[in-house]
């Protein structure tokens, strides 16, 4: 038994390819599916199956069109409500995948009908386990109704101990989620992983997750729900747009590049309310942009960020340098639901700003804001989310967190400079780009948070 990982690290998530040499499964394939097609087509690999261990809340998933293009058998929770043809599957069911068993595991808490899927050739054992067990942690419970998490954390504490009891401890665990994802519940103080040559990633045991995991050091179940529960902060709202598109089965991607727009044509979008994201680094944007852009630069945080501040539905158009930086956020849009954008402009800053109105701000660090704090003119706004804050803050300072920042610009105040500090800069960057966008000057704090004790910052508690 061989299992390939593609990985994407855009969302913290994983896609998983179980073969015995000549035939496969899928588990969880992402929208973009010539990524498992790259993988399967020249080990000369017939995908027979794809399993999905859960009606997925953080992307699009590619497993409808998968089966669509390849004739394969789509396996699912038999008591999942899609609004297409399915094999359904019960807890303990096999499926037999050429030398491979699959064995079906009922493991809710992630959501009601969440499956994980035990792979063995008689030799090996592997458990995908999608948003159960994680690496040091499990899937977050409150996605599906908040009214639902206490009973889905509960749920969740008796799924991991039932991973835990029922299979080996030398059982490779291979989650979907919890590399980044949004998806992920607290972690866990200590994550044990290993990179393991057979997979060539980052993996687990069963029995080191015995020993670290959240689920199973933490013993008494009202203890768990507690911590659990107090550790869920605000996840992206495009997340309530996943589920239901996965339910009626997505259609394929169309990856061929946009529109091409012109700077008249850009200067149109922006006044009409379009959004333009400009994919460049946040140091090129800050030196020089068109003004009424945003800047999300291209990279792993780019879609989570984008999909969570821009209004649904909203035509986005791209600029950058290049069409591979244009192409890379396009692939990253799809996985969400964003299947096209408006237009593209390419060539630099020279090119698609050519003859529009341009504007900067500076870029500074902590020790410059440590040097000028407290002055009538600087105003410092923090735009992390409410766990990271908790663990203290720049006392004085403005707390609006980056996913409620366009809604909420016009309480920045007017008239001062906004010293803006995120945990390392990157949504700073973006905050700038929006606030510039409002009619503030802005000051882009490009700097990590776990420096403000050590430059004297004045640290307040927050509750």
């Amino acid at each position: 038994m061989e299992i390939l990982t593609i990985e994407t690290p855009s969302l913290g998530d994983r896609s998983y390819v179980v073969t015995d040499g000549e035939v496969a499964a899928v588990i969880d394939p992402q929208r973009d599916i010539d990524r498992v097609l790259e993988v399967t087509e020249p080990r000369g690999l017939k995908i027979t199956h794809v399993f999905e261990t859960h009606n997925h809340n953080d992307y699009v998933t590619g497993g409808y069109e998968l089966v669509r293009i390849t004739g394969a058998t789509y396996v699912l929770n038999a008591d999942e409500e899609m609004f297409y043809d399915f094999h359904g599957v019960r807890d303990g069911d096999e499926v037999e995948v050429g030398g491979i068993t699959i064995r079906a595991m009922h493991t809710p808490g992630h959501t009601p009908t969440h499956f994980s899927y035990v792979a063995t050739d008689g030799e090996q054992t592997a458990v995908f386990t999608g948003g159960s067990l994680l690496y040091g942690s499990v899937g977050r419970t409150d996605l599906v109704a908040r009214s639902l998490a206490e009973e889905l954390t509960r749920h969740q504490f008796a799924t991991a101990r039932r991973l835990a009891s029922e299979l080996e401890d030398d059982t490779t665990v291979l989650p979907t989620h919890g590399f980044g994802s949004f998806c992920s519940s607290a972690a866990a103080d200590e994550q044990t992983s290993n990179v393991d040559p057979k997979y060539g990633v980052e993996t687990s045991t069963i029995g080191e997750q015995k020993q670290v995991n959240l689920a199973l050091t933490i013993t008494d179940e009202e203890e768990f729900v507690t911590t659990l529960l107090s550790g869920l902060d605000a996840y992206p709202r495009y997340y309530a747009h996943m589920a239901p598109r996965n339910k009626v089965g997505p259609d394929g991607v169309d990856l061929s590049p946009a529109l091409e727009a012109d700077p008249v044509e850009l200067s149109r979008r922006i006044h009409v309310g379009e959004w333009v994201v400009d994919l460049r680094s946040r140091t090129a944007y800050a030196k020089d942009h068109v003004l009424g852009t945003v800047n999300v630069e291209v990279g792993n945080s780019f879609i989570t960020y984008l999909a969570w501040i821009v209004p649904w539905n909203v035509p986005i158009t791209l600029v950058g340098d290049t069409q591979e930086e244009v192409s890379e956020a396009q692939r990253q849009m799809v996985r969400v639901g964003i299947d096209r954008p408006a237009a593209q402009a390419l060539g630099g800053i020279e090119a698609f700003g050519q003859g529009l109105d341009r504007s900067s701000y500076r870029i500074a660090t902590l020790e410059d804001l440590a040097k000028v704090i407290g002055s009538d003119d600087v105003h410092v706004l923090d735009v992390r989310r409410h766990d990271e804050r908790a663990s203290g803050a720049i006392a004085g300072s403005q707390h609006i967190p980056i996913h409620e920042l366009s809604r909420r610009a016009t309480e920045v105040p007017e008239g001062k400079e906004v010293w803006v500090h995120c945990a390392s800069g990157y949504r700073a960057s973006i905050a700038t780009s929006l606030l510039t966008r409002a009619g503030r000057t802005p000051v882009l704090i490009d700097d990590s948070d776990t420096r403000l004790v050590e430059l004297g910052f004045e640290i307040e508690a927050v509750a």
